[in-house]
């Protein structure tokens, strides 16, 4: 679409009506596994229409990513190094946990993609994300060598956070198979799980 013209209101509501349903057929199939067609049927437009507001599937990929790395890092970010340790490890995980309950389709979406070698989004691994999980780690090692932490490795602590609370969005279909959950309860019993989990492993 032309970058140049302020957007109408319909061409807001076809971008976003859009976008969802790109959502919805990339955390199915991965980029690779989408097509345009596919998408369009979605979002009940015809192929030429989308292709008005977006000119590829990579466009449309890289328009998903992009918001959703801004919003899935903001609670790592939010770990805050004047924080009591344990408290804010922990506030870390249930965030992450409320994510996976709320934004399912997001989840699955970065997991296909990574599974699948993070071809669109690698340079937003190598350069955002791991400058700031380094941060991070770096504070993790600080509160560790003052002992305000049992000792234990910063990075893999945070990769089990994201294994941890991702699976519950990830694998959803298998969770219910196994435990046939009543709605959303099985969030509640993982959320009291992982706090426990993580306090008696952290707390010196």
């Amino acid at each position: 679409m032309p970058e140049n013209k302020p957007r109408t209101r319909i061409q807001k509501r076809n971008s976003e009506t859009i976008l969802d349903a790109a959502l919805d057929v990339f955390s199915r199939n991965g980029f690779r596994g989408a097509t345009l067609d596919q998408i369009a049927k979605e979002a009940g437009l015809s192929k030429p229409n989308l292709l008005y507001y977006f000119p590829s599937k990579v466009a449309i990929h890289r328009g998903l990513i992009d918001t959703l790395m801004a919003n899935w890092l903001d609670p790592l970010r939010e770990i805050d190094a004047d924080g009591e340790p344990v408290e804010e490890i922990v506030a870390y995980v249930l965030r992450k946990l409320d994510m996976a309950r709320e934004y399912p389709r997001e989840s699955r979406l970065f997991a296909n993609e990574i599974v699948q070698g993070a071809p669109n989004i690698m340079d937003k691994i190598e350069d955002e994300l791991k400058t700031l999980v380094d941060e991070k780690a770096a504070v993790i090692t600080q509160w560790i060598d003052t002992g305000h932490l049992r000792p234990t490795d910063p990075y893999h602590l945070i990769f089990s956070i994201w294994a941890t609370t991702q699976h519950y969005a990830d694998f959803d279909a298998q969770i219910r198979a196994i435990i046939t959950p009543v709605g959303e309860t099985h969030f509640d019993d993982a959320r009291l799980f992982l706090d426990t989990m993580y306090r008696r492993m952290l707390t010196p």
